[in-house]
């Protein structure tokens, strides 16, 4: 199996992206080609394990972290700190 390596900044996207609540799994597969097992490895090795127990804890189950689980009741989100992320591409408007 090809494992993927990331620099750091790609490490902390994916840790920012996997803690915040209404962003998928699939949308970190998306913008890094991994799959949820992938990014839950990533957690567990980049994170204290007392920080990844609290995160697993948040996030198992959590219908928001599911995209086919999902009821599009959310819309469209674009997180308060979009301006502050450097390393996304998306335009600032």
């Amino acid at each position: 199996m090809h494992k993927k390596v990331f620099t750091e900044v790609e490490i902390d996207r994916i840790i920012e992206m996997a803690w915040e609540d209404r962003t998928t799994f699939d949308a970190i597969t998306f913008q890094f080609g991994i799959s949820e097992q992938q990014t839950i490895e990533i957690m567990r090795r980049e994170m204290k394990l007392s920080s990844f127990k609290l995160w697993r804890k948040k996030v198992q189950g959590r219908v928001s972290k599911h995209a086919k689980l999902r009821v599009n009741t959310f819309g469209r989100f674009k997180s308060r700190l979009q301006r502050q992320i450097t390393q996304n591409k998306i335009s600032k408007r």
